[in-house]
């Protein structure tokens, strides 16, 4: 199987089930004989088109005299992948990407799609709607997002500020590392990682490219995956050694990690998630770094536990939302609609709610998310403090990065970063 064969079907497979799209990838490549650098086109080919899936429809349905409709999945998906390849693959030859297109589709459909890519060639001219005549569309199709997503940004940001984030998620993905200091440094880290800086703000991050698991200290549990504004998050938070924490909506364990190290693996951490199948991630990866401090169950964070009342010095509640945060690592949420998630920010609230009841006095209540839509951020923290008088704002600082109002939205083009909300909240009675 070649790179572009995989990608044509893995593509095809995840667009059907609506399934995970890096986990599909992980699961295609592990059982593939592809060489490392095949197995890196693919990905390429797969992230690529996934990410400009709705841009290069455009195209397509334009340069087709056929109605959008009839145009089948596979045949669709090979177009895709031609005119990925043609549009942002500058280092493979036009005649390469056509005839390597062509050749996935039987006779009947090879003629038809040979002719949509030699006219793009002959045209060799990004089309895009007239910005004149609608916003929203426009960035819909340039920085291919839903219409209804496009739209929600604006109406929050307004018209500059959401393409300029939407820019933002278009830079190339980094993999950010966490040092695990409890082994090591990140001065010594950075001597044994190829190609790899430190990260601007988190004092313990480290920004890199490859494969995790191939890298060195993997095995050693020298570090993991989280990308920077996670770790400022944790930084937020401010554990410190023999306290109690309270992580209420832990999986896939990342703050829970950070926080145990920032303790020193002394005290006490409680990491709660709702689906119990996920909580062995958290205990494999405490075991590979050498945690011992974390204990996982079980529960939903609506769920009020009675012994823990007033006892946690500190509560996370990164809640489960949107995701628009994140959709230059996981592409296929681009194409939610903000809509069907309006359920979102009252569970937000409702786990805050009862989270809250478990901080002491002079504790520290962080609420978090990976949107960067206001209703799911400033607007849940705004009603939390209009109803808890007893929980203030909180300053805190990590690095250069200084908040003065003890909240923040952390952006991928200001920041560099995965879009980010961390509010930070102490008891005063």
């Amino acid at each position: 199987m070649t790179p572009r064969q995989l990608a044509f079907t893995l593509l095809q497979r995840v667009e059907k089930n609506d399934s995970f799209l890096n986990l599909a990838l992980d699961h295609a490549l592990s059982e593939s004989q592809l060489s490392g650098a095949d197995r890196a086109l693919a990905s390429v080919l797969i992230y690529g088109v996934t990410e400009r899936r709705l841009t290069l429809d455009y195209q397509i349905d334009r340069l087709s005299s056929r109605p959008k409709e009839s145009i089948d999945l596979a045949v669709r998906t090979a177009l895709r992948l031609g005119l990925y390849q043609l549009i942002y693959l500058d280092r493979i030859p036009a005649y390469a990407a056509i005839s390597e297109t062509v050749s996935l589709l039987p006779r009947r459909s090879a003629g038809f799609a040979n002719a949509i890519l030699r006219s793009y060639v002959r045209e060799a001219t990004l089309a895009l709607p007239d910005r004149s005549k609608g916003v929203a569309e426009y960035l819909s199709v340039a920085h291919s997002v839903s219409l209804p997503l496009a739209r929600r940004l604006i109406a929050s940001y307004g018209e500059v500020r959401a393409e300029e984030i939407l820019r933002g998620f278009e830079r190339p993905a980094t993999t950010t590392l966490s040092v695990n200091t409890l082994r090591t440094s990140r001065e010594e880290l950075l001597r044994k990682l190829a190609d790899a800086t430190p990260t601007p703000t988190a004092p313990n991050g480290i920004l890199t490219q490859g494969s995790v698991r191939e890298m060195y200290g993997f095995e050693d549990g020298l570090f993991f995956v989280q990308d920077e504004a996670s770790q400022i998050c944790v930084e937020a938070l401010g554990a410190e050694s023999n306290e109690i924490v309270m992580d209420i909506c832990a999986c896939p364990g990342s703050k829970s990690f950070g926080t145990a190290i920032r303790m020193k693996n002394q005290g006490k951490i409680l990491s709660f998630d709702l689906h119990a199948k996920k909580l062995p991630l958290i205990e494999s990866g405490a075991a590979r770094l050498g945690i011992t401090i974390i204990t996982t169950a079980e529960r939903d964070g609506r769920s009020f536990l009675p012994e823990m009342e007033g006892k946690a010095d500190r509560v996370l509640c990164d809640v489960p939302c949107s995701g628009f945060g994140t959709l230059s690592k996981k592409p296929e949420i681009r194409y939610k609609n903000p809509d069907d998630m309006a359920s979102l920010p009252d569970i937000q609230a409702a786990i805050l709610e009862n989270a809250c009841r478990y901080v002491k006095k002079g504790g520290v209540l962080v609420y978090s998310t990976c949107t960067i839509l206001p209703e799911e951020n400033e607007k849940n923290i705004q009603r939390f403090l209009e109803n808890h008088a007893e929980f203030t704002l909180s300053p805190f600082s990590v690095g250069a990065l200084s908040v003065e109002n003890g909240m923040i939205s952390l952006f991928p083009d200001t920041h560099s970063t995965d879009g980010f909300f961390v509010a930070r909240m102490v008891r005063k009675v």
